[in-house]
């Protein structure tokens, strides 16, 4: 599933590639991950525009275009390629972007979200409502009262209206090195749990964003969490495998006891 880094290198896919050269063509193959544009709309709108540069928040990336913007969103098995001339089309290819030198593809298999199509500022913002702020600009204070209720720590760094981009493997991959149990109450984390917090989510996400995923190295949890009898890299423990904050969650009982 694509969290926040996977969609930081699909924006810069898209910087590189599809930003400055005008849309000569937009194919859209399947119409199934349009939402609330005709496949003629958005054909219409970009046609001979130009992107600029475009900016992610949270799992979103929005492309503006002149006064429209391209938003899209991955759900769970979406991404963005760019195809050289000639490149043959993937078959969960769903809409393509072409430009003078190669395509802009939009892929995903189980077209669960998809793309949109906005005016303004006012329609971006309409778009974000309800998204939290990017888990990349999180201050170590403004952790604190986002993460201050009463709901298990795990719900709350999952819910993107609270902290947007921040997903399964991230969550369990920040809460292992801080060594705090995923079901653990907001209200219980004390300021030594949120110092170790606020670093282990700054030192995940830069690392993961340099690799341009969640990194499986075995030397992190993600490394581990999909082995049946998976065991804590740090310190061999068998790990845990059970449902937190109402989604299935991974976790070291000795180094993250309740």
């Amino acid at each position: 599933m694509p969290e926040l880094p996977d969609v930081e290198s699909f924006r810069r896919v898209f910087a590189s590639h599809a930003v400055g050269p005008p849309v000569r063509r937009v194919d859209v193959l399947d119409t199934g991950v349009l939402r609330d544009v005709t496949a003629d709309r958005l054909s219409e709108a970009l046609v001979g525009r130009r992107f600029t540069e475009p900016r992610r928040r949270g799992k979103l990336l929005l492309a503006p275009a002149g006064p429209l913007a391209v938003v899209l969103h991955f759900g769970m098995t979406g991404s963005l390629h760019w195809a050289g001339p000639g490149q043959d089309v993937h078959r969960h290819d769903r809409v393509v972007f072409a430009f003078p030198d190669g395509e802009l593809r939009y892929r995903d298999m189980r077209k669960l979200q998809g793309l949109r199509l906005v005016e303004g500022t006012r329609g971006v913002d309409e778009v974000l409502t309800g998204v939290g702020p990017d888990a990349t600009e999180m201050s170590r204070d403004r952790l604190g009262e986002l993460l201050g209720g009463r709901r298990q720590v795990k719900a709350t760094l999952t819910d993107q209206s609270v902290i947007a981009g921040i997903g399964n493997l991230l969550a369990d991959e920040i809460l292992w090195r801080a060594r705090i149990n995923p079901r653990t109450s907001g209200v219980h984390l004390g300021r030594d749990d949120l110092v170790r917090l606020d670093a282990a989510m700054s030192s995940v996400l830069r690392q993961s964003i340099e690799a341009g995923r969640v990194p499986t190295d075995k030397s992190w949890l993600t490394g581990r969490r999909d082995e049946p009898s998976g065991s804590c890299p740090r310190c061999g423990t068998t790990l845990v495998h059970e449902r937190a904050g109402g989604r299935a969650t991974t976790w070291c009982p000795r180094c993250q006891p309740r």
